[in-house]
């Protein structure tokens, strides 16, 4: 059963959803296809009732994580195909310095490197988000023909973020060694 989560919410596609009406479909929908309410019924039914409680699960996982979302989004639009992530030039350039770092780091551990290069990567971050959020937050509202080029905006920023998450994940490993 491959239909769409938010179809199945019955909620435009968006990557601001309103948490309270997703919270409250999914309670309703847990409601209505939980397993004992329909003991009564034929097996084909019952696994019917069981494959939408499970795809109402999957939803609500999918569509409540800002992560989650913004990838399933990214994927029913072809946009995130595995082996076709590269990045953008400018932002490696911008980020091969903190990976230089993070190489000497190895050898020589030193807990001021890793604040500098955890400040650099935060402040990363912070432009990242502060530069996507007004996609994001209008992205519902956009006209059909401006979507695809706000969907590239957003997965590239979905692809800097998971970068910059890896490299803030490197630097966890050298602030527990120091």
């Amino acid at each position: 059963m491959t239909l769409d989560y938010f179809e199945f919410y019955q909620l435009p596609e968006t990557f601001r959803p309103d948490a309270k009406a997703l919270k409250s479909k999914y309670y309703a929908l847990s409601r209505e296809y939980h397993p004992d309410f329909h003991a009564t019924e034929s097996a084909e039914r019952q696994q019917e009732i069981l494959a939408l409680a499970t795809l109402n699960t999957n939803a609500y996982r999918t569509l409540a994580d800002e992560d989650h979302r913004m990838a399933y989004i990214l994927g029913r639009h072809g946009l995130l195909e595995e082996g076709k992530q590269e990045m953008p030039a400018d932002f490696l350039m911008e980020v091969m310095e903190l990976n230089e770092q993070l190489m000497e780091l190895e050898f020589d551990p030193d807990p001021s490197v890793v604040e500098q290069v955890e400040s650099e990567v935060n402040a990363l971050t912070a432009t990242l988000e502060a530069g996507i959020e007004p996609v994001l937050a209008g992205y519902e509202g956009l006209p059909a023909e401006t979507r695809p080029q706000a969907l590239q905006q957003v997965r590239t920023y979905y692809l800097k973020k998971r970068y910059l998450l890896r490299i803030q994940e490197s630097l966890a490993k050298f602030a527990t060694r120091s």
